[in-house]
């Protein structure tokens, strides 16, 4: 007897032991991601916007050539069909990384474009600027204009290269919540995504100016897109003040993810960018799945004052079905300990007549205290008024009976 009780609570102590073991599992699995090399950090919900995790997100900092896919973008949407553009003297002039036009050198929009994205090249990303606006200093407006639209309101931009700079109005400058709103509306939004995510994904690619005279050939330097299983786009970033930043996104299982890394590391730390990159996406793709969080809310009949139904008339005071309108799926990324907040409002009373369709109240559904969505409450019947009509009707009623 003696050595089944031992064999026993071995048997149970194993047991619990392999139990704690999953439950600690659990736990380290949602936890957010600690020890990041970059200052500012936000992993973000491509399809919502919601920050999944941030790290002094809101800071305002250099961006370097993250700067380029709003450039991208904008040139994407602003350009004319087969426009050929012009280098200046000042867009020659721009310091390296550099494609390396002439003075009054002609170009192709579109290709100029693969050189801006694929090589970081500066001067590439002034005659865009320039073909687009007729002046860096318009084109910047432009983009600020963009950020403005996209609730950006903590960025400022002085150049279309991302070269430390600034002006009247501040720093060029962004914040990595900021950054990964951008690059969400040019891989999400944009009607130039397709676009937009095609010159990003080229490996390779060759062209020449418009004379023919001389040929160029860019390597994509995004290294992510060879790193992660479903990754689309990025685009690196480095100068002095800014160090090492990226931003880059990545779809697996109907899921898209954002990163936005700002000040991560400077040289001799150019990998820090990447390890950061990885350990946000594998958060992303270990705690984040979509599921369906509508509730079916049990709404209680509105009383309806002054109504009148045809089988009780002597019934002054009424109750009124009602309903959620526009019932439907509502499907979050969410993290298994993560839920919604429903709260339902309703009027206490109506007053006759009462239509079909009245709306009397709301369902309205909140994630970390921010509204997700709302549906009217909506009423299912029609109640008729108790006035001098209806009773003048129901005594000839009687009267023939």
């Amino acid at each position: 007897m003696k050595k089944k009780m031992i064999v026993w609570s071995l048997v149970i102590c194993l047991l619990l032991s392999g139990y704690g073991n999953i439950l600690v599992g659990a736990e380290e699995r949602a936890k957010a991601p600690t020890e990041l090399y970059a200052r500012s950090a936000v992993l973000m919900d491509a399809d919502s916007g919601r920050v999944l995790f941030g790290k002094e997100e809101n800071e305002l900092r250099p961006m370097a050539s993250t700067t380029k896919i709003m450039t991208c973008i904008l040139a994407l949407e602003n350009q004319e069909e087969g426009q050929v553009v012009t280098a200046s003297a000042y867009a020659a002039g721009r310091p390296k990384v550099k494609l390396g036009v002439k003075d009054q050198e002609q170009f192709y929009l579109k290709d100029l474009l693969y050189s801006l994205m694929l090589e970081s090249h500066n001067d590439s990303a002034v005659v865009i600027a320039e073909g687009i606006s007729g002046t860096v200093e318009e084109f910047a407006k432009l983009m600020n204009q963009k950020a403005e639209e996209l609730g950006c309101h903590d960025t400022h931009f002085v150049t279309p290269n991302g070269l430390d700079d600034s002006d009247e109005d501040g720093i060029h400058s962004t914040t990595a919540r900021d950054l990964a709103t951008i690059m969400r509306y040019c891989i999400m939004q944009s009607p130039k995504r397709e676009e937009f995510l095609e010159i990003t994904r080229t490996k390779n690619y060759q062209f020449s100016d418009v004379e023919g005279s001389r040929r160029f050939s860019c390597v994509n330097h995004n290294a992510f897109l060879d790193m992660m299983e479903g990754a689309l786009t990025g685009k690196t970033g480095f100068t002095s003040d800014a160090g090492y930043c990226y931003v880059g996104a990545l779809e697996r299982d109907g899921r898209t993810f954002i990163v936005a890394l700002l000040a991560c590391g400077w040289p001799n730390n150019k990998s820090y960018k990447w390890k950061d990159t990885r350990k946000l996406m594998e958060y992303g793709i270990a705690n984040y799945q979509y599921r369906d969080v509508w509730e079916d809310v049990a709404l209680p009949e509105v009383k309806v004052k002054n109504g009148v139904e045809e089988k009780m008339p002597y019934e002054t005071e009424l109750l009124v079905p009602v309903q959620v309108e526009g019932k439907d799926e509502i499907s979050l990324l969410l993290r298994a300990d993560e839920g919604v907040q429903v709260k339902t409002e309703l009027k206490d009373s109506l007053r006759a007549p009462v239509h079909e369709g009245d709306v009397v109240g709301s369902v309205r559904y909140f994630l970390e205290g921010e509204e997700i969505a709302s549906y009217q409450v909506v009423t299912k019947k029609d109640v008729r008024e108790r006035d001098m009509n209806w009773a003048l009707l129901w005594i000839t009623k009687l009267a023939l009976l």
